[in-house]
């Protein structure tokens, strides 16, 4: 069902949906058969009907979908979201090549990007991503892409992200961008000109915290390429959580907008809370991009973090003290999570690193659910007043 120009909350519910059910299911089963009969015995080894090759019935009712709400020619889903991060890459430069990335990036994805380079002989310049003048000395004759994220983790950066479409094309360059923390709902980076577009849909995508998936999206050459990759890698998705992050998908637009709601809402109460030093949210006047999230994003996401006074102790208790958050790596799910990214997300990157970056290690990230945003703000206020932050 793709044919009408239907706005997205009902492409979340309606796109890729199989026109004759089986059986006349409402909703698509899970097809738990790890193989499937084939007549066609000429076709290309991907084209093989099995499990691992990513094309049962739920793989391609989803990638449909996700194709449809991102504006993609295509879709392509994976077992986590490294998954589509590393795939991705090693389909797009080999041994020899250079690419340029932001530099506060997910922990996840720089420590490997450095791995990458230190094992696999790709070169690879950490760029900051507020500062185009800057990116053309990184420039090499074998500079294949830009990796960037729309929002950073955790300080909640907005790169120039029109500029690096611009350069991208300026200079032929695949630019490729991590949308998990805005979501479909808040930018399109297709539209905005992106060559790929890459989730952890364990995030906002799925939303319930009960599944781990990846997923990238883009023209159909360039995602066939990734795809030839993954089959060979082996980073596939099984039925079952294809079957969740379907069903997730279907209330993916009402979550997110009550998540921007509510970290509206709690980052304004941290910003005038005098135990707290520092707010990174981008939905506040004070954030040094909020012009550009204004500008670009449909919201600022349910992830926000703050700096308390008071150093790692008062940080400690305050995760300590929180009745309706729960200390917990993750995000996008129904429930409000926090941690300091110090000691999980960015725990792999050197102190040093961290440091340069400006993640200290008494900040505290947030990443808000669809709870009631006054009961929120309520529970911070509550631990704020009673941790003494001297």
């Amino acid at each position: 069902m793709t044919e009408a120009p239907y706005r997205l909350d009902t492409q979340l519910v309606h796109a890729g949906e199989p026109e004759v059910a089986l059986g006349g299911a409402v909703v698509p089963p899970v097809f738990q058969s790890a193989t499937f009969t084939s007549i066609d015995t000429d076709g290309a080894y991907d084209d093989l009907r099995y499990l691992r090759l990513s094309n049962s019935p739920n793989h391609a009712i989803l990638h449909a979908k996700l194709a449809a709400v991102c504006g993609a020619e295509a879709a392509l889903v994976t077992a986590s979201g490294m998954a589509a991060i590393t795939t991705t890459v090693l389909a797009l430069v080999k041994s020899g090549d250079h690419l340029l990335a932001q530099d506060c990036l997910y922990g996840g994805t720089r420590t490997w990007l450095e791995q990458l380079a230190a094992d696999a002989g790709v070169a690879v310049d950490f760029v900051p991503g507020n500062d185009p003048d800057a990116w053309s000395g990184h420039l090499r004759p074998r500079t294949r892409l830009f990796y960037v994220e729309t929002m950073t983790n955790p300080l909640l950066e907005v790169a120039d992200l029109e500029a690096v479409v611009a350069f991208c094309r300026g200079h032929r360059l695949l630019s490729v961008v991590d949308n998990t923390f805005a979501s479909p709902v808040n930018f399109r980076p297709l539209d905005l000109g992106f060559d790929l577009e890459l989730h952890s849909a364990t995030k906002y995508l799925n939303g319930h915290s009960d599944i781990v998936a990846g997923c990238v999206l883009g023209t159909a050459p360039t995602v066939e390429r990734i795809r030839h990759r993954l089959n060979h890698l082996g980073g596939t998705l099984d039925p079952h959580a294809c079957f969740l992050l379907h069903r997730g998908l279907r209330t993916l637009a009402l979550r997110v907008r009550q998540q921007n709601a509510n970290a509206q809402q709690l980052a304004v109460l941290l910003a005038s809370r005098g135990e707290v030093a520092a707010v990174h949210y981008p939905g506040l006047a004070t954030h040094p991009q909020h012009d550009r999230a204004a500008r670009l994003f449909g919201g600022c996401g349910g992830v926000l973090s703050f700096v308390p006074h008071g150093g790692v102790a008062a940080a400690e208790r305050i995760l300590a003290g929180l009745r309706l958050a729960r200390c917990a790596p993750s995000l996008g799910g129904v429930e409000t999570l926090v941690t300091r990214p110090a000691r999980t997300s960015h725990r792999g990157v050197s102190a040093a690193a961290r440091a340069q970056l400006g993640i200290h290690d008494q900040l505290v990230r947030v990443a808000v659910g669809i709870e009631d945003g006054a009961d929120l703000c309520a529970d911070f206020a509550r631990v704020l007043g009673q941790v003494d932050h001297r």
